[in-house]
């Protein structure tokens, strides 16, 4: 069979040839599987491993290593304590409107086991430095009140998420202890499984996820990342290389303070400096050296060309604290800044404390949840979350103390420009009233200006009424029935 017949036969051009069975032609393309003998960075290789994530050797290297910079590095434990020390200084505590929760969640907080007094602030810093906390949920049968275990993060070997939402975690898993034992806990999602994950996620859960619930929360990471990341992972190298720095700087110090005696022997043979090198004794404090023209006796210090460092030790320094958005001045470094300058300085790394506290305030809120949930689950209730009565309310302290003094200035200024358009008739008495809430906002009040301006019409109209009242009150019997009946004119009111 030619060429032509066989290409015709192939295209269904000519039957085939009887005996001689058509076969689809058939290659493989694509890329060379040659990267079995390494791993990227990230972890993506022949692991299977989420590249949002570090190897569990990186991982734990991490941990550890923040651990020891907490310890051991001065500019690395200002910056975890700083932050600490405005985020939890005045206490913390959970508020909500219904009494019955409220006790509830007041015997939580302040249980032997849980005592969140006491423990919030190792948990905090450990939050930050490890990138992750994670607590087991132990409910008592009967009540569902609710004790908090502590696994450590060092201890966890994989957070699994969602097959069908990878931004979810729905288990952890432990690493193997000295006896083999490894555990398997459900992460804690308030609401009923089935309501909440697919088919095939509830039987995950189900299946390989027995050994409990487990609340998990973390910082630092991706959507679809499975663990969290220490605050201090950006600056571990740069931390290092500054406390290396300064331990040098020590060295050379010691080195320039040394010095040396160079004698000169004008003449001597080689056998004479030998001899007199045996023989001579460095000179004291207040004692006489006495020699001849033919011998000079100088001290040398060390001639190392050092340029001041202060200006590199600066530089580092900075480089560090600006990771952190901590200013300088913070740390004693402050150059030129003056008390004005300061303040706009600050602002930044207050912003990035309020984010924090905000995560902080809804972790600690999403824990009160949990709380009155297992405590309805007990009495067979459904928690209504829409309901204030199970609203959680974690309260903070504030930040910083506010300079209230320009803002009551900035509140007057306001307040008489709006009531001038108001009655230039420039501005409606909401728009008015959303002004000035904008400014109250810098007090720490938040109103809605609609609400608020039916409220004070109300209770204007009743001061007015009840004024009305007063003044009616002394008028003869018969102008008062004519005012009752509306017969006669109001009274003016009394003079001042």
């Amino acid at each position: 069979m030619s060429l032509i017949e066989r290409l015709k036969s192939a295209v269904g051009l000519a039957p085939a040839p009887t005996g001689q069975p058509l076969r689809e032609a058939a290659a493989a393309q694509g890329e060379r599987d040659d990267d079995t003998s390494w791993r990227r960075l990230t972890g993506n290789g022949p692991t299977g491993m989420n590249e949002r994530d570090l190897e569990p050797l990186a991982q734990d290297r991490m941990q550890k290593l923040a651990e020891y910079l907490w310890q051991s590095n001065l500019l690395a434990n200002r910056l975890v304590e700083l932050p600490l020390a405005y985020l939890l200084a005045e206490g913390v505590t959970l508020q909500c409107k219904d009494e019955e929760h409220q006790r509830l969640l007041n015997t939580f907080w302040s249980d032997p086991i849980n005592n969140w007094p006491m423990k919030l602030e190792a948990r905090v810093r450990a939050l930050g430095l490890l990138g992750e906390q994670c607590f087991i949920a132990n409910v008592r049968e009967g009540d569902g009140f609710v004790r908090l275990g502590y696994l450590d993060p060092r201890q966890i070997a994989t957070v699994v998420n969602d097959p069908d939402n990878p931004e979810q975690p729905i288990g952890v898993i432990t690493k193997r202890d000295n006896r083999g034992r490894q555990y398997k806990y459900r992460a804690v999602v308030l609401g009923e499984d089935t309501e909440l994950f697919s088919e095939r996620t509830v039987r995950i859960r189900a299946e390989n996820f027995a050994d409990g619930e487990v609340l998990l929360f973390q910082l630092n990471k991706f959507p679809n990342g499975s663990r969290g990341r220490s605050d201090l992972l950006g600056q571990m190298d740069w931390l290092d290389a500054y406390d290396g720095f300064l331990f040098n700087e020590l060295d050379r110090i010691d080195y320039l303070r040394r010095f040396v005696w160079d004698v000169t022997m004008t003449g001597a043979d080689p056998d004479a400096v030998k001899k007199y090198q045996k023989e001579f004794e460095p000179p004291g404090p207040n004692s006489v050296f006495v020699h001849n023209d033919q011998i000079k006796l100088e001290p040398k210090t060390p001639g190392l060309q050092a340029a001041d460092t202060s200006q590199s030790a600066r530089l580092l320094r900075n480089h560090v604290l600006g990771g952190a958005t901590v200013p300088e001045h913070w740390f004693g470094g402050g150059g030129d800044v003056n008390r004005a300058a300061a303040s706009e300085m600050g602002e930044p790394t207050f912003k990035m404390y309020s984010m924090r506290q905000g995560f902080l305030k809804r972790m600690l809120e999403e824990i009160g949840r949990y709380v009155l949930w297992c405590e309805a689950r007990a009495r067979g209730q459904t928690p209504d979350w829409a309901n204030d009565e199970w609203q959680v309310t974690a309260v903070f302290p504030e930040l910083l103390n506010r300079d209230i003094t320009k803002f009551a200035s900035a509140m007057q200024a306001v307040v008489s420009a709006v009531v001038q358009m108001i009655d230039a008739g420039l501005l409606t008495e909401e728009t008015a009233l959303k002004i000035v809430a904008d400014v109250a906002q810098r007090f720490g009040q938040d109103f809605d200006a609609k609400t608020e301006l039916t409220a004070a019409r109300k209770e204007a109209a009743d001061r007015k009424a009840k004024r009305l009242a007063e003044d009616s009150f002394n008028l003869p019997a018969d102008l008062r029935a004519a005012l009752a009946a509306g017969t006669a004119a109001s009274p003016a009111p009394a003079a001042p």
